[in-house]
Protein backbone atom coordinates (compact mmCIF):
# COMPACT_ATOMS: atom_id res chain seq x y z
CA UNK A 1 0.00 0.00 0.00
CA UNK A 2 0.78 4.08 -1.10
CA UNK A 3 2.72 5.75 2.23
CA UNK A 4 2.11 8.55 -0.10
CA UNK A 5 -0.82 11.17 1.14
CA UNK A 6 -3.89 12.13 -0.93
CA UNK A 7 -3.87 15.91 -1.82
CA UNK A 8 -7.40 16.59 -3.49
CA UNK A 9 -6.48 19.75 -5.62
CA UNK A 10 -10.16 21.40 -7.40
CA UNK A 11 -9.97 22.88 -10.46
CA UNK A 12 -7.22 20.64 -11.64
CA UNK A 13 -6.97 21.81 -15.73
CA UNK A 14 -7.77 25.71 -14.32
CA UNK A 15 -5.30 28.38 -13.53
CA UNK A 16 -4.41 27.63 -9.41
CA UNK A 17 -5.33 23.89 -9.70
CA UNK A 18 -3.24 23.56 -12.50
CA UNK A 19 -0.28 25.40 -11.03
CA UNK A 20 -0.74 23.63 -7.54
CA UNK A 21 0.16 20.23 -9.84
CA UNK A 22 2.70 21.45 -11.87
CA UNK A 23 4.68 22.61 -8.33
CA UNK A 24 4.09 19.74 -6.02
CA UNK A 25 4.94 17.14 -9.08
CA UNK A 26 7.69 19.03 -9.86
CA UNK A 27 8.97 19.12 -6.99
CA UNK A 28 10.92 15.57 -5.60
CA UNK A 29 10.30 15.72 -1.91
CA UNK A 30 6.57 16.77 -2.50
CA UNK A 31 5.88 14.60 -5.70
CA UNK A 32 7.50 12.04 -3.02
CA UNK A 33 4.85 12.50 -0.46
CA UNK A 34 1.79 13.61 -2.03
CA UNK A 35 -0.26 11.61 -4.13
CA UNK A 36 -2.67 13.84 -6.29
CA UNK A 37 -6.25 13.56 -7.09
CA UNK A 38 -7.50 15.78 -9.38
CA UNK A 39 -11.00 17.15 -9.49
CA UNK A 40 -12.78 18.10 -12.45
CA UNK A 41 -15.76 17.84 -14.49
CA UNK A 42 -14.64 15.48 -17.35
CA UNK A 43 -11.67 13.39 -16.97
CA UNK A 44 -11.81 12.52 -20.25
CA UNK A 45 -10.90 15.81 -21.88
CA UNK A 46 -7.54 16.67 -23.05
CA UNK A 47 -6.42 18.28 -20.14
CA UNK A 48 -7.26 15.80 -17.70
CA UNK A 49 -5.86 13.37 -20.05
CA UNK A 50 -2.33 15.22 -19.68
CA UNK A 51 -2.60 15.08 -16.62
CA UNK A 52 -3.08 11.06 -15.75
CA UNK A 53 -0.49 10.66 -17.99
CA UNK A 54 1.69 12.60 -15.70
CA UNK A 55 0.59 10.38 -12.48
CA UNK A 56 -2.58 12.44 -11.28
CA UNK A 57 -5.31 10.64 -10.59
CA UNK A 58 -8.43 12.43 -12.19
CA UNK A 59 -11.99 12.09 -10.93
CA UNK A 60 -15.48 13.77 -11.60
CA UNK A 61 -16.23 16.49 -9.19
CA UNK A 62 -19.15 18.48 -8.91
CA UNK A 63 -19.03 21.30 -6.16
CA UNK A 64 -22.80 21.16 -5.81
CA UNK A 65 -23.37 17.62 -5.07
CA UNK A 66 -22.85 16.26 -1.37
CA UNK A 67 -22.61 12.84 -2.79
CA UNK A 68 -20.05 13.28 -5.56
CA UNK A 69 -17.71 15.36 -2.96
CA UNK A 70 -17.87 12.72 -0.37
CA UNK A 71 -16.72 10.30 -3.03
CA UNK A 72 -13.84 12.98 -4.34
CA UNK A 73 -12.49 13.46 -0.53
CA UNK A 74 -12.47 9.92 0.50
CA UNK A 75 -9.24 9.24 2.21
CA UNK A 76 -8.16 12.57 1.63
CA UNK A 77 -5.39 14.05 4.48
CA UNK A 78 -5.08 18.05 2.43
CA UNK A 79 -7.25 19.68 0.10
CA UNK A 80 -6.69 22.72 -1.98
CA UNK A 81 -9.98 24.17 -3.07
CA UNK A 82 -10.97 27.15 -5.26
CA UNK A 83 -14.66 27.90 -6.72
CA UNK A 84 -15.72 30.10 -9.88
CA UNK A 85 -17.47 32.78 -9.29
CA UNK A 86 -17.33 34.07 -13.03
CA UNK A 87 -19.07 31.34 -14.03
CA UNK A 88 -22.73 32.04 -12.62
CA UNK A 89 -21.66 35.39 -10.84
CA UNK A 90 -23.34 34.18 -8.20
CA UNK A 91 -22.72 35.24 -4.51
CA UNK A 92 -24.87 33.07 -2.79
CA UNK A 93 -23.74 29.81 -5.22
CA UNK A 94 -20.13 30.18 -4.32
CA UNK A 95 -20.94 30.28 -0.58
CA UNK A 96 -22.49 27.53 -0.81
CA UNK A 97 -20.53 25.64 -2.89
CA UNK A 98 -17.21 26.39 -0.73
CA UNK A 99 -19.48 25.72 2.10
CA UNK A 100 -20.23 22.14 1.04
CA UNK A 101 -16.74 21.59 0.06
CA UNK A 102 -15.55 22.84 3.77
CA UNK A 103 -18.49 20.46 5.59
CA UNK A 104 -17.75 16.92 3.01
CA UNK A 105 -13.59 17.90 4.07
CA UNK A 106 -14.66 18.27 7.76
CA UNK A 107 -16.52 14.57 7.69
CA UNK A 108 -13.83 13.06 5.07
CA UNK A 109 -11.34 13.83 8.32
CA UNK A 110 -9.26 16.06 6.06
CA UNK A 111 -6.54 17.00 7.98
CA UNK A 112 -5.42 20.38 5.56
CA UNK A 113 -7.78 22.34 4.11
CA UNK A 114 -6.79 24.96 1.89
CA UNK A 115 -9.31 27.53 0.86
CA UNK A 116 -8.42 29.92 -1.74
CA UNK A 117 -9.78 33.39 -0.39
CA UNK A 118 -10.27 36.46 -0.34
CA UNK A 119 -10.88 39.51 2.06
CA UNK A 120 -13.92 40.99 2.83
CA UNK A 121 -14.26 44.66 0.85
CA UNK A 122 -17.49 45.70 2.30
CA UNK A 123 -16.30 45.04 5.62
CA UNK A 124 -12.25 46.49 4.57
CA UNK A 125 -14.28 49.37 3.26
CA UNK A 126 -16.50 49.84 5.87
CA UNK A 127 -19.12 49.68 3.31
CA UNK A 128 -17.85 52.23 0.86
CA UNK A 129 -17.52 49.38 -1.97
CA UNK A 130 -20.01 47.18 -0.91
CA UNK A 131 -20.38 45.02 -4.63
CA UNK A 132 -17.03 43.40 -4.53
CA UNK A 133 -19.27 39.88 -4.70
CA UNK A 134 -16.65 37.91 -5.83
CA UNK A 135 -14.08 38.83 -2.62
CA UNK A 136 -17.06 39.00 0.04
CA UNK A 137 -17.92 35.66 -1.15
CA UNK A 138 -15.01 33.62 -0.24
CA UNK A 139 -14.69 35.76 2.55
CA UNK A 140 -17.78 34.70 3.75
CA UNK A 141 -16.30 30.89 3.07
CA UNK A 142 -13.41 31.57 4.67
CA UNK A 143 -15.35 32.85 7.78
CA UNK A 144 -17.64 29.51 8.36
CA UNK A 145 -14.55 27.28 7.96
CA UNK A 146 -12.78 29.29 10.98
CA UNK A 147 -15.78 27.58 12.73
CA UNK A 148 -15.02 24.42 11.92
CA UNK A 149 -13.02 21.88 13.35
CA UNK A 150 -11.04 21.27 10.39
CA UNK A 151 -7.31 22.81 10.57
CA UNK A 152 -6.94 25.02 7.58
CA UNK A 153 -5.15 27.62 5.68
CA UNK A 154 -6.15 30.93 3.71
CA UNK A 155 -4.58 31.29 0.40
CA UNK A 156 -5.00 35.10 -1.33
CA UNK A 157 -3.97 35.48 -4.46
CA UNK A 158 -2.92 38.84 -5.74
CA UNK A 159 -4.01 40.81 -8.68
CA UNK A 160 -3.41 38.46 -11.50
CA UNK A 161 -0.86 40.06 -13.82
CA UNK A 162 -2.97 38.42 -16.92
CA UNK A 163 -5.33 40.76 -16.29
CA UNK A 164 -2.93 43.41 -17.30
CA UNK A 165 -1.66 41.81 -20.46
CA UNK A 166 -5.20 40.83 -21.06
CA UNK A 167 -6.46 44.20 -22.15
CA UNK A 168 -5.80 46.81 -19.49
CA UNK A 169 -3.04 47.42 -21.32
CA UNK A 170 -3.05 47.89 -24.70
CA UNK A 171 -2.01 49.10 -27.53
CA UNK A 172 -2.92 53.34 -27.88
CA UNK A 173 -5.14 54.10 -30.58
CA UNK A 174 -4.35 57.23 -31.22
CA UNK A 175 -1.01 56.47 -31.75
CA UNK A 176 0.44 55.07 -34.92
CA UNK A 177 3.35 53.23 -33.55
CA UNK A 178 3.83 50.39 -31.12
CA UNK A 179 3.01 52.57 -28.15
CA UNK A 180 0.69 51.05 -25.37
CA UNK A 181 -1.04 52.49 -22.98
CA UNK A 182 -2.37 51.11 -19.40
CA UNK A 183 -5.61 52.79 -18.44
CA UNK A 184 -7.40 52.40 -14.93
CA UNK A 185 -9.97 54.00 -12.78
CA UNK A 186 -7.07 54.58 -10.12
CA UNK A 187 -4.65 57.35 -9.22
CA UNK A 188 -1.06 56.28 -10.50
CA UNK A 189 0.30 55.46 -6.73
CA UNK A 190 -2.42 52.91 -6.58
CA UNK A 191 -0.27 49.97 -4.86
CA UNK A 192 -1.23 46.93 -6.74
CA UNK A 193 -0.05 43.42 -5.57
CA UNK A 194 0.74 41.58 -9.07
CA UNK A 195 0.69 37.81 -8.74
CA UNK A 196 1.35 35.44 -11.76
CA UNK A 197 -1.26 32.88 -10.98
CA UNK A 198 -0.53 30.26 -13.62
CA UNK A 199 3.09 29.50 -12.60
CA UNK A 200 3.28 31.02 -9.33
CA UNK A 201 -0.27 29.23 -7.21
CA UNK A 202 1.65 26.29 -7.12
CA UNK A 203 4.88 27.84 -5.02
CA UNK A 204 2.52 29.30 -2.50
CA UNK A 205 -0.06 26.27 -2.16
CA UNK A 206 3.67 24.27 -2.28
CA UNK A 207 4.74 26.46 0.86
CA UNK A 208 1.37 25.94 2.77
CA UNK A 209 1.77 22.47 2.23
CA UNK A 210 5.57 22.27 3.72
CA UNK A 211 5.23 24.87 6.29
CA UNK A 212 1.45 23.45 7.46
CA UNK A 213 2.03 23.81 11.29
CA UNK A 214 2.70 27.31 11.60
CA UNK A 215 0.28 28.16 8.83
CA UNK A 216 -2.65 26.58 10.25
CA UNK A 217 -5.39 29.27 11.19
CA UNK A 218 -2.99 31.96 9.03
CA UNK A 219 -3.98 33.58 5.60
CA UNK A 220 -1.03 33.42 2.84
CA UNK A 221 -0.73 36.70 0.75
CA UNK A 222 0.24 35.32 -2.70
CA UNK A 223 1.98 38.01 -4.77
CA UNK A 224 5.59 39.00 -5.80
CA UNK A 225 5.34 42.56 -4.87
CA UNK A 226 3.20 45.86 -4.53
CA UNK A 227 3.36 48.00 -7.77
CA UNK A 228 1.98 51.04 -8.69
CA UNK A 229 0.31 51.83 -11.90
CA UNK A 230 3.62 53.78 -12.36
CA UNK A 231 6.37 51.35 -11.33
CA UNK A 232 4.00 49.04 -13.95
CA UNK A 233 4.37 50.92 -17.38
CA UNK A 234 7.97 52.03 -16.10
CA UNK A 235 8.88 48.21 -16.23
CA UNK A 236 7.04 47.69 -19.17
CA UNK A 237 9.38 50.01 -21.32
CA UNK A 238 12.36 49.13 -19.81
CA UNK A 239 11.93 45.39 -20.89
CA UNK A 240 9.70 46.27 -23.94
CA UNK A 241 12.68 48.78 -24.95
CA UNK A 242 11.35 49.40 -28.86
CA UNK A 243 7.62 47.85 -28.60
CA UNK A 244 7.06 49.52 -25.25
CA UNK A 245 8.97 53.18 -26.09
CA UNK A 246 6.24 55.72 -25.19
CA UNK A 247 4.09 53.85 -23.29
CA UNK A 248 2.39 55.47 -20.05
CA UNK A 249 -0.71 55.37 -17.41
CA UNK A 250 -4.07 56.79 -18.16
CA UNK A 251 -6.13 57.48 -15.04
CA UNK A 252 -9.74 57.32 -16.77
CA UNK A 253 -13.23 57.32 -15.23
CA UNK A 254 -15.43 55.37 -14.00
CA UNK A 255 -17.79 54.97 -17.10
CA UNK A 256 -14.63 54.80 -19.61
CA UNK A 257 -13.89 51.88 -17.75
CA UNK A 258 -16.93 49.98 -17.57
CA UNK A 259 -17.03 50.78 -21.06
CA UNK A 260 -14.04 49.16 -21.64
CA UNK A 261 -15.56 45.96 -20.56
CA UNK A 262 -17.33 45.62 -23.53
CA UNK A 263 -20.80 43.17 -22.99
CA UNK A 264 -20.11 42.00 -19.29
CA UNK A 265 -23.55 42.80 -17.54
CA UNK A 266 -23.83 46.18 -16.23
CA UNK A 267 -23.59 44.72 -12.43
CA UNK A 268 -20.04 42.89 -13.10
CA UNK A 269 -18.62 45.85 -15.01
CA UNK A 270 -19.33 47.89 -10.93
CA UNK A 271 -18.06 45.05 -9.45
CA UNK A 272 -14.49 45.43 -11.34
CA UNK A 273 -14.88 49.01 -10.66
CA UNK A 274 -15.56 49.04 -7.11
CA UNK A 275 -12.47 45.53 -7.66
CA UNK A 276 -10.02 48.58 -8.78
CA UNK A 277 -11.27 51.68 -6.74
CA UNK A 278 -10.87 50.83 -3.44
CA UNK A 279 -7.50 49.50 -3.85
CA UNK A 280 -6.32 53.30 -3.46
CA UNK A 281 -7.24 54.10 -0.54
CA UNK A 282 -7.31 50.51 1.74
CA UNK A 283 -5.58 47.97 0.25
CA UNK A 284 -6.08 45.11 -1.73
CA UNK A 285 -4.67 43.22 1.38
CA UNK A 286 -6.16 46.12 3.90
CA UNK A 287 -2.29 47.32 3.39
CA UNK A 288 -0.56 44.45 5.26
CA UNK A 289 2.49 43.32 4.02
CA UNK A 290 3.75 40.38 2.52
CA UNK A 291 7.26 39.51 4.03
CA UNK A 292 6.15 37.00 6.00
CA UNK A 293 3.97 34.87 3.01
CA UNK A 294 7.07 34.98 0.47
CA UNK A 295 9.39 34.06 3.52
CA UNK A 296 7.73 30.29 2.98
CA UNK A 297 8.48 29.92 -0.56
CA UNK A 298 11.51 27.58 -1.95
CA UNK A 299 11.31 29.18 -5.41
CA UNK A 300 11.20 33.41 -6.30
CA UNK A 301 7.79 34.41 -7.70
CA UNK A 302 7.67 35.87 -11.06
CA UNK A 303 8.39 39.69 -10.76
CA UNK A 304 6.82 42.02 -13.41
CA UNK A 305 9.45 42.59 -15.78
CA UNK A 306 9.96 38.38 -16.20
CA UNK A 307 5.98 38.10 -16.90
CA UNK A 308 6.10 40.86 -19.35
CA UNK A 309 9.17 39.04 -20.74
CA UNK A 310 7.17 36.01 -21.45
CA UNK A 311 3.55 37.43 -21.54
CA UNK A 312 2.18 35.61 -24.95
CA UNK A 313 0.41 38.85 -26.05
CA UNK A 314 3.77 40.78 -26.29
CA UNK A 315 5.92 38.13 -27.65
CA UNK A 316 6.25 39.88 -30.59
CA UNK A 317 7.15 43.12 -28.90
CA UNK A 318 10.98 44.06 -28.70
Amino acid sequence: MSSQKILVVFGATGVQGGSVIKSVLGDSRTAKEFKIRGITRDPSKPNAQALIKQGVECVEGDVNSKESLEKALAGAYAVFAVTNYWEKMDPELEKRQGKLIADVSVAAGVQHLIWSSLYNVNELTNGKFSLVEHFDSKAEVEKYIRTLSIPATFFMPGFYMSNVSGGMMHPNPESSGHEYVLTLPVPDRTPIPLFDAADDTGKFVKGILTHREKLLGKRVLAATDYYTCKEIVDLFREVKKEGGKGSHFVQISEQAFKDSLGGMPDRGKHEMYENMAFMTDFGYYGKAGLEESLAILDEKPTAWQEYVAKAKPWADLK
